[in-house]
């Protein structure tokens, strides 16, 4: 595996020196585009959020400014990425207001109806399935609850493509994809939001009542 390959490999599951190297760029380098998704949360009272693939951090930061009288917990399944992002909320984890943990988005350790809102940026490329990925979210919102999901990727776009060829076991789906699969797993609502000049994607779901 050429050095390039193994370093963008790291975006699935950072490890070792390449994924501490990885890791270090991700808030930075997805902040523009975790900003605009997240332009299209609603204005709702959220207690508990969840950002699931949670990264380096950043963006369950901004969901605890956000939202300030929510709790949020971060998950991730790659040990580093939990290490870097508990560094990056310590304050927040100091003060009780955020926990960050590993876990396995196929079979999330939350009960039925944990949260007001979940989300995922650019991570779902990753996940098992995606139905039962999605099936496990839309178990852990409370009914009403939200799940954003963010991408820079449409699934057509060239970029997007040619990482998906270097990255094992990624995939970049199409608005359409992500919209079948989300109400394959029970969710009622489902709004995209494309970006006029870019292929990024922000596909808002909402559970049913």
């Amino acid at each position: 595996m050429g050095l390039l390959k193994q370093f963008f490999s790291q975006t699935r599951k950072p490890e070792g020196f390449l994924g501490k190297l990885m890791l270090s760029t991700m808030n930075s380098g997805h902040a523009q585009l975790a900003d605009w998704g997240m332009g299209y949360l609603p204005i709702i009272a959220v207690e508990q959020a969840v950002d699931l693939g949670c990264g380096g951090g950043r963006n369950a930061g901004e969901l605890l400014k956000k939202y300030p009288n929510a709790r949020v917990t971060a998950v991730d399944h790659a040990d580093l990425s939990v290490k870097k992002a508990a560094a990056y909320n310590r304050i927040m984890i100091g003060a009780g207001r955020c926990t960050v943990m590993q876990g396995d988005v196929s079979a999330l350790p939350f009960r039925d109806g944990s949260f007001d809102l979940a989300t995922a940026f650019e991570t779902v490329y990753f996940w098992p399935g995606p139905v039962k990925s999605f099936s496990e979210v839309c178990r852990i919102l409370k009914p009403g609850g939200w799940f954003l999901i963010v991408n820079e990727s449409d699934g057509m776009d060239k970029t997007g493509k040619q990482f998906e060829a270097i990255i094992d076991g990624m995939h970049t789906y199409t608005a359409e994809e992500l919209e079948a699969a989300l109400q394959a797993a029970g969710f009622a609502q489902v709004k995209t939001a494309h970006h006029p000049q870019k292929p990024w994607l922000a596909i808002l779901a909402t559970k049913g009542e």
